[in-house]
């Protein structure tokens, strides 16, 4: 297969396609001589298809462990060798993975106008629209940029409190219907090996990871979906009686990487190897560290390339560093206090708030502080604090009140924990100083 030279693409039509920042291009350009792009009579950089497909390549080669430099050495080795690296099947050439996201005005606009008929309970409007994009686009664009762009999209207004959770859940309840209907008219898997998709213990959330059950499932890969909230034991008696290749899991809050930390020490006993993603290991890099498995990225369509590739060529995990003994200590006292802490808490908040907070905020906020104790990382809770504060507001309206929450939760902690609860205590008096 010929690449066509011709320079077409702008530097962020080059971006939309690979998923690399344009400061990244301009940076691979300038210390490492690839890609070499043309330019306009402006000045501007003009990007060939082969270009695009080699900017493919080099990422598919970091997915698989090389670092930049190194995956620029093995295509000039191979270039120099007179080979053609984007026709080597050997190296899973970026030209034979899936259709890349396309992010047109058109599927903005498809997306836009989903979301609006389910904001207004619209069934037959909304799925008139998931029919328009399912013409139009490839399947895996649908998907992705409609049905789970757009349920980010529900998810971040009732956050911001523009939605409702019944507008959210009917939105939900549409995206699943369309997701079971595309798994039911896959065909019959052609592989041998098989995957198990699994969410960890109070995860629910479990769409996302419907959404690469599907993309595996279309690639002939047998799939054992287990859902939402499953308990460690069940796990392994699942692992047990499935055998399978590599098993797959999703966490998208805090508390559920905390379980997902514990299902992948389980799965690393059982010398099965984990994969995983989320959101949440999106917005906080330092997490993946601590998680017994491999990261599967950013853009869910690179996924599908990156299991496969785990699959074909098992990689060692790197150990992960252990809690602080400190923090073993703190977590032991507080789930041992929980009850007492949150009892505490009930009766008053400081005199500026005029305001008790409910039952639920004290609760998740405890939940988040024993997830950021097992995981070894107090500042993993300043992600939560964002998400607390905004629960606090549509409650008490001001955030002064939050402030002095968070004061009087302090001293619930000095007052029911003592001195094991020290490490607690001073990670909320650098947040209220």
């Amino acid at each position: 297969m010929e690449v066509r030279e011709s320079p077409t693409f702008n530097v962020k039509a080059v971006a939309q396609e690979t998923g690399v920042k344009p400061d990244t291009l301009r940076a691979w350009e300038r210390r490492y001589g690839v890609p070499e792009p043309s330019r306009s009579q402006g000045g501007h950089r003009l990007y060939s298809p082969r270009d695009i497909e080699l900017v493919k390549w080099l990422v598919a080669r970091q997915e698989e462990g090389l670092t930049i430099s190194n995956a620029v050495d093995l295509w000039r080795q191979l270039v120099g060798a007179a080979d053609d690296p984007l026709t080597m099947p050997e190296y899973n050439p970026a030209s034979a993975r899936p259709t890349a996201v396309l992010r047109g005005e058109s599927i903005d606009a498809l997306r836009r106008q989903w979301v609006e008929a389910c904001l207004g309970y619209d069934e037959a409007r909304a799925e008139a629209m998931l029919n328009q994009a399912f013409a139009l686009y490839p399947m895996e664009t649908a998907v992705i940029e409609i049905l789970q762009r757009g349920l980010a999209d529900i998810g971040q207004a009732w956050y911001q409190g523009t939605a409702v959770v019944h507008q959210e859940h009917f939105a939900s309840e549409l995206a699943v219907r369309r997701i079971d209907s595309l798994l039911a008219g896959t065909s019959p898997a052609s592989r041998r090996e098989r995957l198990l998709f699994v969410c960890p213990p109070q995860e629910r959330h479990t769409f996302g990871l419907q959404v690469l059950a599907l993309l595996m499932r279309r690639r002939g890969w047998p799939v054992v979906f287990l859902g939402a909230n499953v308990p460690i034991a069940r796990l392994k008696e699942a692992v047990a009686a499935a055998g399978p290749n590599l098993v797959v899991a999703a966490a998208q809050q805090l508390a559920t990487a905390a379980s997902l930390l514990a299902m992948g020490e389980l799965l690393r006993d059982q010398r099965v190897p984990l994969a995983y993603g989320g959101t949440l290991f999106a917005d906080l890099p330092a997490l993946r560290k601590r998680i017994p498995g491999h990261y599967l990225g950013d853009r869910i369509h690179e996924a599908p390339h990156m299991i496969e590739n785990l699959v074909a060529h098992p990689q060692p995990i790197a150990p992960q560093e252990p809690a602080p003994e400190e923090f073993q200590a703190a977590l032991t006292e507080l789930r041992e206090q929980r009850g007492r802490l949150e009892e505490h808490l009930k009766p008053q908040t400081p005199a500026d708030t005029g305001h008790q907070p409910p039952a639920d905020i004290t609760a998740y906020l405890t939940g988040s502080l024993e997830s950021a104790l097992a995981l070894g990382d107090l500042d993993l809770l300043d992600y939560e604090l964002e998400w607390v504060s905004q629960l606090f507001h549509h409650y008490q309206g001001e955030r002064r009140s939050l402030d002095s929450y968070l004061r009087a939760y302090r001293q619930a902690i000095e007052s029911q924990l003592g001195p094991a609860g020290a490490p607690i205590a001073a990670w909320f008096a650098q947040r209220t100083a």
